[in-house]
């Protein structure tokens, strides 16, 4: 339960419409107990394949620089959905190779330059895959070095400079996942994430940043990556995470904002490394995220009735899997890859 100095969570006020499918709410039911035929799994695998097809949409060309970022979210839902056998790999290694940069990292798509961003997506396609075989290990560390600024610890996201919390997760990540987490300075990286917590327990981009799920999840993480898991106050980022559940039962990212489908893992994520997914409805979290599903052509949208797209249809599967909701394979919550690629390259901890 939450700490004494503050109230249980109001699960009250976060009550369900009317036509709510979930009976009951009890925050110490996880979605095991939910019908696993809600979530259509043949029409999400679906979307995810037409997605890489549809060249000729307004959307394939808007995402280009981002694209090794959605290969990772297409292929990490299918693999969750057991339904990997509908994407043709060969093809997506032969570009991933295509987007390899002369200084070691790779970029969103063919011609773009490296960011630690689309380098960790590459390897964690690989690691899905595994086809680590395709990745120079110390070519990457290197890169993910070079990164680095050596008087604080923080991490620029490519040769330009810009420097985030995000980053210093994307390049421990990459790292531990290559075995070369000595490459970098971890104990230094760690030491600049702490400078960024604030008064409320979470964590912002940079130091006095506000507090937001999703830099929350880059900084939680990294720390778990660096054994520096005793910096967070877990007890108050619990509490400040767990007040992110709204009435309808999503997830947002920070307070007054509206409910999304990917709090669900920038969220839920960051409670189970703490293990405290218990202090919220999950069972009012799952019916959230079913609610977004598309049910003519497939994919998950931020919220009801939007448009789906790969992004949210992976996060709400990655969360629903962090549920424990029937049928779906399990994820490990810091490197965000299926549990059994974890503990097939032996990093489970």
């Amino acid at each position: 339960t939450p700490p004494s100095r503050a109230r249980a969570p109001p699960f009250a006020m976060s009550s369900a419409p009317v036509d709510d499918p979930v009976s009951s709410r009890d925050a110490g039911r996880d979605a095991s107990s939910l019908d696993a035929s809600v979530l259509t799994t043949n029409h999400h695998a679906s979307f995810i394949r037409r997605s890489s097809e549809d060249r000729d949409t307004v959307e394939f060309v808007l995402t280009e620089h981002l694209r090794m970022s959605g290969v990772y979210w297409g292929l990490t839902a299918l693999d969750l959905l057991g339904r990997l056998d509908v994407m043709e790999i060969e093809p997506i290694l032969n570009w991933l190779q295509q987007c390899k940069q002369t200084n070691g990292g790779y970029g969103g798509g063919v011609g773009h330059d490296a960011h630690v961003l689309y380098t960790l997506s590459a390897v964690q396609i690989c690691c899905l895959l595994d086809r680590l075989d395709l990745i120079d290990a110390d070519q990457v560390a290197k890169y993910c070095a070079s990164l680095q600024n050596k008087k604080d610890g923080s991490f620029s996201g490519d040769e330009w400079g810009e420097r985030d919390t995000r980053f210093s997760y994307c390049a421990l990540a990459c790292c531990a996942l290559l075995g070369k987490l000595e490459s970098i300075d971890h104990q230094l990286a760690a030491e600049y994430i702490i400078k960024c917590k604030n008064f409320d327990g979470g964590f912002g981009c940079e130091p006095g940043g506000e507090s937001h799920a999703g830099q929350i999840f880059t900084c939680v993480g990294a720390l778990a990556l660096c054994g520096r898991l005793d910096a967070v106050d877990s007890d108050l980022l619990g509490w400040w995470l767990c007040e992110r559940q709204v009435k309808a039962g999503g997830l947002n990212g920070r307070p007054e904002k509206l409910p999304d489908v990917c709090y669900s893992w920038w969220v839920l994520s960051s409670l189970q490394i703490l293990k405290r997914t218990h202090w919220i409805d999950r069972t009012a979290l799952a019916a959230f995220i079913l609610k977004c599903q598309d049910p003519e052509k497939g994919g998950i949208a931020d919220r009801p009735n939007d448009e789906p797209d790969v992004y949210h249809t992976f996060f709400g599967i990655a969360g629903l899997s962090l549920m424990n909701f029937p049928g779906l394979k399990k994820i490990d919550p810091v490197f965000a890859l299926p549990t059994h690629v974890v503990q097939r390259m032996g990093l489970e901890k």
